[in-house]
């Protein structure tokens, strides 16, 4: 009997539906309800980031329907959830002022038109396989991201929470102005936060399954229709009903335009790379999964260019989304298919329903959303475990709260590099010599450990390139002059090293020059055999001597030869 492929294989080989299945009856309830709190949820606050961008509030539903079902057919994340997205919905609005007037159906178009070349962008970063990038985000500039995102996005609703017109919330100018307005609040906003905040938290504390935001969205709204408070507090209002029309966004397709929208595009497309892969990789994470960087840019480049055809906009990885479907219990993009259809009927049927629903209930759940986004847990657990890469997250969290979102990503994938780049300047490298027990035992190179009488095993740790190559030097440098007894061989074990650049090449011939200046035979060997590193063939490259690159246990007796004829001349 052929053994079963396992759940990997089997979501490796299926083009589609990667992200749902595979999938159990006993999860089916629990995806219905997250995927229906998602719609409650990011429905309204998709119409807020319709206002941010200059779009008609409807536009953002649309983004809930076409783009988040093409997302979730095609994905291999099974959490990430797309749609308008503040920091996207900001860039765009930016991007088009002076172009056309918001929410006319020129600056529609453009948004359209802009989509497009988002999507675009993501086709070809698609084609160069730029999806390793998110390879480059580590855990601990994830939990900084996530944490920033958590605190910007609570701090982001207060004002509405509060009765008040949002601000539009994106760095450290206009905390100031929100304490201001703080100071006379809508009480009958005010109120009803509070009793969603009570509520919720009180939901919670009974059961972390029950649909608390779903429940607190319903109660409020039923309660503002009930005691007519529409005209005491925000509400959402009316909505046009039908759905989309779908079409090219109707332009002059000439190149000016193409020109004129290219920067604002590319921005656009630099967030969504990198938010969303950040958003990914951390719940891939935190659930021990696996995903596909590459497929996930084809599912956003066709969720965009539903948006481009549907009268939308830009569409993006959203943290917030996705936390809303892992707070109430959904693990697979099931729960996005459920909000598209749930929004499907909204458009059709359902747009008068929202039309009492408070704006400071939104808010609230947001702001709770937010807070579970802040890991407290992973940020002590960086610092007592590493200090240094402690601060790396304080420093991506901090930039996400003051500066924004897009400039968070920035620093997250650059202090990422740095740390990278850390591990490799400076690595940990060792002494070998054999053990009792016929293997090898490491000791640390300022032991000066040799490994028979006249021979140092030097085992370096890293890849040999321009940012490490001094260490090598001084390292070889001080061992060779420093030996007791003299020394006959150096060794250089490089069963760790997989590449050597340029600079490195240069190195290691100036060291074969100085160690035979002294009388030292310069070697090479691995520990391991059948390395996979091409380490050998470059070194080959490197000298005349073929003979440089040995087998370890050889080194070893050659070295005791080299002293036995050393001892019998004398």
């Amino acid at each position: 009997m052929s053994e079963q492929p396992d759940h990997a294989t089997l979501r490796k080989s299926r083009p589609l539906l990667r992200g749902i299945l595979p999938l159990t009856l006993r999860q089916l309830p629990r995806e219905i309800l997250a995927g229906a709190t998602l719609a409650a949820l990011a429905i309204p606050e998709v119409m807020g980031y319709a206002k941010i961008a200059g779009m008609p509030v409807v536009t953002g539903i649309y983004t809930l329907f076409i783009p988040i079902l093409a997302y979730a057919l095609l994905s291999s994340s099974r959490h990430l959830v797309v749609g308008a997205d503040s920091a996207t919905a900001a860039i765009l609005a930016a991007g088009l002022t002076g172009l056309a007037a918001p929410q006319t159906d020129h600056y529609i178009a453009l948004a359209g038109l802009t989509a497009l070349l988002a999507a675009a962008l993501l086709l070809l970063a698609r084609w160069v396989r730029l999806g390793f990038l998110a390879n480059f985000l580590s855990r601990t500039v994830l939990i900084g991201f996530l944490t920033g995102v958590g605190i910007q996005v609570a701090l982001g609703q207060l004002p509405a929470m509060f009765g008040l017109e949002p601000t539009g919330y994106s760095g450290w100018e206009n905390i100031w102005q929100y304490v201001k307005q703080l100071e006379s609040p809508n009480y009958y906003a005010l109120g009803i936060s509070l009793s969603a905040l009570l509520l919720i938290a009180s939901c919670k504390k009974c059961s972390p399954h029950i649909p608390a935001a779903l429940i607190a969205v319903v109660a409020a709204t039923l309660t503002t229709w009930a005691m007519d408070l529409d005209t005491q507090l925000p509400v959402l209002g009316t909505l046009p009903a039908g759905l989309p029309e779908l079409s090219l966004p109707k332009v002059d397709w000439h190149p000016q335009l193409i020109v004129d929208l290219a920067p604002t595009a590319f921005a656009i497309f630099i967030v969504i790379l990198a938010q969303s892969a950040a958003t990914a990789r951390a719940y891939a994470t935190r659930y021990g999964e696996r995903f596909d960087e590459n497929a996930d840019l084809s599912a956003l480049c066709v969720a965009n260019l539903g948006a481009a055809l549907s009268s939308s906009f830009v569409v993006n990885g959203s943290p917030t989304k996705t936390q809303i479907v892992n707070s109430a219990g959904g693990r697979t993009q099931l729960s996005m298919v459920v909000t598209s259809m749930i929004t499907l009927m909204v458009l059709l049927f359902m747009t008068q329903t929202l039309h009492h629903m408070p704006d400071a209930v939104l808010a609230a759940v947001v702001f709770v959303i937010g807070l579970e986004l802040v890991d407290l847990r992973g940020m002590r657990a960086i610092y007592a475990a590493r200090r240094s890469e402690f601060w790396v997250a304080v420093a991506t969290a901090g930039t996400v709260i003051l500066v924004g979102v897009e400039q968070g990503i920035m620093l997250a994938l650059a202090l990422s590099l740095v740390v990278h780049t850390r591990h490799g300047y400076k690595p940990r490298n060792a002494l070998l010599r054999p053990s009792a027990s016929g293997g090898w035992q490491a000791s640390p190179v300022s032991s000066g450990t040799q490994a028979a009488p006249g021979l140092i095993i030097y085992r370096f740790t890293h890849s040999i390139y321009y940012a490490n190559a001094q260490l090598l030097t001084d390292e070889v440098t001080h061992l060779a002059t420093s030996a007791d007894p003299p020394l006959h061989y150096f060794c250089i074990e490089i069963s760790a090293v997989d590449d050597i650049d340029f600079t490195a090449a240069e190195t290691l011939r100036e060291l074969h020059k100085y160690l035979s200046r002294r009388g030292i035979r310069l070697v090479f060997a691995a520990v391991m055999s059948g390395t996979s590193a091409n380490a050998p063939a470059q070194i080959r490259a490197l000298f005349d001597d073929k003979a440089l690159y040995k087998n370890l246990e050889a080194v070893v007796a050659d070295t005791k030869k080299a002293e036995g004829r050393s001892a019998h001349s004398e």
